[in-house]
């Protein structure tokens, strides 16, 4: 018997069986894998962080320093 591990796409949910022969694994296909791609470029999920400042305001005081 073999001790392949199975995991859920974390697009569609169906069953991937993590191995060598899953060429998109944990995605069950490239389209599954794509959605997910398009969904952190639209800044639909991203990793939380605990701070209050976002990129676009160190941004805008590095500019004011150089007026």
């Amino acid at each position: 018997m073999s001790d392949v591990t199975m995991v859920d796409c974390p697009t569609c949910g169906k069953q991937v069986a993590w191995d060598q022969q899953s060429t998109w694994r944990p995605f069950c296909s490239k389209r599954c894998q794509l959605i997910d791609l398009g969904e952190w470029a639209a800044e639909e999920k991203y990793i939380p962080s605990h701070s209050d400042q976002n990129d676009s305001d160190d941004w805008s005081e590095q500019q004011d320093e150089f007026r």
